[in-house]
Formats: C-alpha cells, structure tokens, sequence
C-alpha cells in the first residue's frame, strides 16, 4: 500500500518524515471554505477529509493522508490570515489569553473506500507581548501562511507562554493515529512512535518541556 500525503505543508512532510516510511506529495485540489453553521471540530474534520478526497482519482492502492489546522478562541474559528493587517489584529486579540488548536486528520484507505478521522486539541497561552513585539513579528512575513497567525515552531515561540497537547499535532499534523492505524494495516513504521515522542528531536520541540 502507498502512503500519500495530500498537502503542500513543508511541515507537514517533515513530521510524516519522521515515521522513516516512503511517502508520495500530492497537492489537494480542494478550496477550504468555512460554513458557519459547523464546530471547529467538525470543520476540521471536513477539510481534513476534502483534501484527502480531492486527490483519491490520483491512487490506487494508498493511504491517502489529510490534514488540517485551525485555531478556536472564544467560540470564534481561526485560519491563516488574510493580509498583514489582519494578522496583526489576530495576534491583538489572542494576546494574553489562551486558545485551541485543532488538528484533524484524514486517513483514507482506497482499498475499501474508507475513511479514520481523529482531531487533536492542544491548548497554547499567549504571553501579555508588546505592540512593537506583534509589529516585528508580523513584519517577519512568518505568520502569514499560519493559522492563528503564528508558528510555535519558530520565531512565534516568542510569543507563547505554555503549551499542553501534542506538539506535533500543534505544528500541523497528528502522527500518533497516523502510525496507530499503520499498524492495524501490517504495516511498522522503522521509526517507533513511542521514541520520537521520547526524543522530541524535531524542530525546537524541547523548547516546550515543563
């Protein structure tokens, strides 16, 4: 079976990297429209699954992976920002107080035309940051293609007080339901799960340890 992930997210393949399994890039064919009418958590889910499906005409034979990140606060969904401006008002608001992350994944098996979905909840608190501090990092140009606005996994950590949940999931992609369902199929990935998390090698992970 191959594995396929349905993303342009560099991040993203270098967290499915970390398994040591061999895995196709396919760009998702889908435009991500938010419906007011769904939950964070179901529209997580549905992108999530619409980018996976947006490829299924490509492969045969796979496992289909796709994934999706958005930020709650308040009750209010979260994407990547539209301009500048829009991210230095996202970053005003999440100032000081606490949010979700949310992140789903899609897995689809094209070999009974079924589909695994999980979402991971990670809760980050906001440090009480500067305006000049928000202007700085907005000029960085790093928030602009982040949901939230921001990257924990770079120059954001800056701006972040605490994290509890997955990080990897918080960076973009759940890896724990991904290898747990690998393993249901047959198939071990070299790399042990269990020992990634141990090591929390990747990117500036240990940067968050209590």
């Amino acid at each position: 079976m191959n594995l396929v992930l349905a993303s342009t997210s560099e991040r993203r393949r270098e967290i499915l990297n970390l398994l040591g399994l061999p895995f196709q890039v396919a760009a998702p064919l889908y435009e991500e429209e938010t419906l007011a009418e769904l939950s964070p958590y179901e529209e997580v889910i549905r992108f999530s699954k619409e980018k996976a499906r947006s490829v299924v005409h490509q492969f045969h034979d796979s496992l289909i992976i796709g994934s999706d990140t958005l930020i709650e606060f308040q009750g209010r969904k979260i994407g990547k920002p539209r301009n500048k401006q829009d991210a230095k008002e996202i970053l005003t608001m999440l100032r000081g107080n606490s949010h979700d992350i949310l992140t789903g994944v899609a897995l689809y098996n094209t070999q009974d035309s079924s589909f695994k979905t999980s979402v991971e909840i990670i809760q980050v608190k906001m440090r009480g940051y500067s305006d000049r501090e928000i202007e700085e990092y907005v000029a960085s140009g790093e928030p602009m293609d982040k949901a939230g606005a921001y990257a924990l996994q770079g120059k954001g950590r800056e701006l972040i007080e605490k994290l509890d949940g997955d990080y990897l999931a918080a960076v973009g992609l759940a890896l724990k339901p991904i290898a747990a369902y690998l393993t249901q199929l047959g198939i071990k990935p070299p790399h042990d799960i269990e020992e990634i998390y141990r090591a929390r090698s990747f990117l500036n992970w240990k940067a968050y340890l209590p």
